[in-house]
C-alpha cells in the first residue's frame, strides 16, 4: 500500500469512523482492536465487531484498573459478546507490589521499567501471539499533541496498519453514539502509567 493510497483513505474517509471500519476490515487482513475500557470505549468496540463480530478484542489488563472498570468491561463483553483476550504483566499487582513498593511517581527513574512491565510487554506479547495485519484503537486527536499530529490510517515501519476511526470525533459525538446504540459507558478510569491525562504511556510512540 502506497502513501497515496493512503492519502486518498484518509482524504476519503478520514471523517467518515464507520466507513473507514468497513474499508479497513473489507481489506481481509487479520485485524484486532485494542481497548483499555476508559470512557467511551463502547464506541470502537460496539463500531468494530458489529462488521466482524469475532474479531479479537485486545485489553492489556495492567491490574491497577478501578472497580467500576472491571465492571464496565464485564458489562460491555457480554452485551457486545466480544471476543476478549486479556494479556497480563508476568507479574501480579501483589507480587510486583510486594518487592517494589507503590506505583513509581512520573518523575521517578523506575516509572519507565514499571510501564514497559505493566503495558508495553503485554502489548508486544499480544501482537507476537495474534499476528495482526490491522490494528483498530479508539485514540482521539484531543488525547494528546501527539495524537493530534496523527492520521485516521497510517503504516508502522514493521507494516501493521493501525486505523483510528475516532481520530477526529468530539466528547459528544462519542456520547450521542452510546445513547444511539444503548452503550454503557465508564468515567471511573485511571491509568497509572500516564498520571497526567494527556500525557502519552508509550505505546503509540513505539507502535
Amino acid at each position: 500500500m502506497s502513501q497515496l493510497d493512503l492519502a486518498k483513505v484518509n482524504a476519503a474517509l478520514g471523517h467518515d469512523a464507520e466507513g473507514l471500519v468497513r474499508w479497513a476490515l473489507g481489506l481481509n487482513k487479520r485485524a484486532i482492536v485494542t481497548t483499555n475500557f476508559r470512557p467511551f470505549e463502547a464506541v470502537i468496540l460496539h463500531m468494530v465487531s458489529q462488521v466482524q463480530p469475532d474479531v479479537p478484542v485486545i485489553w492489556m489488563d495492567n491490574g491497577y484498573n478501578t472497580p467500576a472498570t472491571y465492571q464496565f468491561a464485564d458489562a460491555v463483553t457480554q452485551q457486545l459478546g466480544l471476543n476478549l483476550k486479556i494479556y497480563l504483566p508476568l507479574r501480579s499487582r501483589a507480587h510486583r507490589e510486594a518487592v517494589e513498593g507503590p506505583t513509581p511517581a512520573l518523575d521517578d527513574p523506575r516509572h519507565a521499567a514499571f510501564t514497559e512491565e505493566v503495558k508495553l510487554e503485554p502489548f508486544a506479547r499480544a501482537l507476537r501471539e495474534t499476528q495482526p495485519e490491522v490494528w483498530f484503537t479508539a485514540l482521539r486527536a484531543t488525547d494528546s499533541a501527539v495524537r493530534a499530529q496523527m492520521e485516521p490510517v497510517s503504516i508502522n515501519p514493521d507494516g501493521l496498519i493501525k486505523v483510528a476511526p475516532l481520530l477526529h470525533w468530539s466528547s459528544k459525538d462519542l456520547y450521542e453514539y452510546c445513547e444511539k446504540h444503548g452503550l454503557p459507558n465508564n468515567f471511573d478510569y485511571v491509568d497509572p502509567t500516564k498520571g497526567e491525562e494527556q500525557r502519552e504511556c508509550g505505546l503509540h510512540l513505539t507502535h
